[in-house]
């Protein structure tokens, strides 16, 4: 699958905006025509909000379930409206928003956690049934080095945080991550 040229990022972030607020307005999303084949692709993609640097939302897909265009637009809608960790986002909130997407490879298994490379690389950490994905941009933002990176991927799947010496299945993934220069405006 190919990198997506900026043109294509803003086309997306513009995309993200939109269903947002028309979401907003009418409590509905759609998914409008596209004739881009590369929007058209299967891709996992997360869409995460900031508000003044804060963590505002962010929900996505792992795995490449659905077109890239139409993944934008759930979890845009989903960012906004169904992460649990916070309210709904308002509309007088929606011009400070700060959108950002990460548009995924898919997930592949490494051996050992000693194959994850920070900054480069976004981990999911499961056992049993207990699953947590970081992206890879977290650990940079936070400053984490690989065991505390690991350790929180851990704590993510709710699991303890050393869980990982004990045996987990960890997938590594790739990210092209691109957000809006500024929000639309001020708060």
């Amino acid at each position: 699958m190919a990198e997506l040229s900026r043109q294509e990022e803003k086309e997306l972030l513009s995309l993200a905006r939109h269903t947002i607020n028309k979401h907003l307005a009418s409590g509905k999303g759609e998914y409008p025509p596209v004739s881009n084949p590369v929007f058209k692709e299967k891709r996992g993609v997360f869409v995460t909000l900031h508000r003044q640097g804060d963590l505002r939302g962010c929900i996505g897909y792992p795995l490449p379930y659905k077109p890239l265009w139409e993944a934008v637009v759930d979890n845009a809608i989903a960012a906004s409206s169904e992460d649990p960790r916070f309210p709904a986002v308002t509309a007088a909130e929606l011009p400070g928003l700060h959108i950002e997407i990460s548009v995924l490879t898919v997930p592949q298994p490494v051996a050992s956690h000693e194959s994850v490379k920070v900054g480069r690389d976004g981990i999911i950490i499961s056992k049993g049934f207990q699953r947590g994905l970081l992206l890879p941009q977290v650990p940079l933002e936070q400053g984490w080095d690989l065991e505390q990176y690991i350790s929180y991927g851990c704590l993510k799947a709710g699991l303890a945080r050393d869980e990982w010496k004990r045996g987990v299945k960890i997938e590594t993934f790739q990210a092209q991550v691109f957000g809006e220069k500024e929000p639309a405006e001020k708060p």
